[in-house]
């Protein structure tokens, strides 16, 4: 997209030149970016571990912005967003919902992916007014199978990342097959677009208190999700390592209201591998 179609009016339709902003509540500054019209529900990104606005990828925001607001935050303590990273997925739950409100939105459709699925769970179950409509990519219910693996997991693959001189997303988020490697390095790729205004990367102190409140995640107590009421999409790649695939139909088969896609010969990084079809199809949910 060139810059001349960045912006239509003043509405910003490219995640490449959305401006940085912040707004206070709660005692935190949080940066976040929006695109796409203004009217209409509102969709929110909740993100992954260790990441900043600027690993959202602009084909998926781009995507969803054609059609809907979209607004991407840096929770506390992640990127320029003050405070320090809490150690429960409960308590960065209650910091999303204090940012989603600092910004006088009475309802919102979210998207969470991965760490940011876990997020969007404890969301809707704590101020279920506040959601229209889920949908939860790459991630899997508390007490899911492997998540509490996620900690060794990232710590192993960061380590062949470091000596094979490459991201360790190509090993988290893609599979090893020609198509995964491929994918993961345009998306990669994808996330450079942007070179002015970039986010800060995130603490070392901040990923670890991310990784804690993920594995304790993964040891708690299955719970009855048989509550949440309202339409989810469920969507990942059928070779999730970090969160095994199976917590995502693990997932779609006790909400009641729910539909899942599955991508082949994907990893964690679904959909960001298949963007065009999982914007059509996440788009579609959304308006329909």
């Amino acid at each position: 997209m060139s810059d001349s179609q960045d912006v239509r009016g003043d509405i910003v339709t490219s995640y490449k030149n959305a401006q940085t902003r912040s707004v206070t509540a709660g005692g935190v500054t949080f940066s976040y970016r929006e695109l796409g019209p203004r009217s209409g529900v509102p969709v929110v990104f909740l993100n992954h571990l260790y990441g900043v606005l600027d690993n959202w990828d602009p084909r998926v925001v781009d995507g969803f912005a054609a059609k809907r607001r979209v607004i991407t935050f840096d929770n506390r303590g992640v990127g320029t967003s003050t405070g320090s990273t809490p150690r429960t997925i409960q308590e960065m739950a209650r910091d999303a919902v204090t940012f989603i409100r600092a910004l006088g939105l009475e309802q919102v459709d979210i998207h969470g992916f991965s760490m940011g699925g876990m997020i969007a769970q404890v969301i809707v179950r704590t101020d279920p007014q506040l959601v229209r409509k889920l949908i939860l990519t790459g991630t899997g219910p508390a007490g899911g199978d492997g998540i509490k693996n996620v900690t060794v997991l990232s710590h192993l693959d960061t380590a062949r990342a470091l000596l094979t001189f490459q991201d360790p997303k190509q090993f988290l988020f893609f599979t090893r097959t020609a198509g995964g490697r491929k994918a993961g390095k345009e998306f990669l790729g994808r996330l450079k677009e942007r070179t002015a205004d970039r986010d800060k990367a995130m603490s070392p102190i901040s990923y670890n208190n991310q990784l804690k409140a993920i594995h304790r995640w993964g040891l708690e107590k299955p719970q009855d999700l048989s509550g949440i009421t309202q339409p989810v999409l469920v969507a990942n790649g059928d070779s999730d390592r970090m969160v095994p695939s199976k917590n995502s139909a693990d997932l779609a088969r006790r909400l009641p209201n729910a539909e899942l896609v599955i991508y082949p010969d994907a990893g964690h990084g679904g959909i960001f591998q298949f963007h065009q079809q999982f914007v059509e199809t996440a788009v579609e949910f959304l308006e329909r």
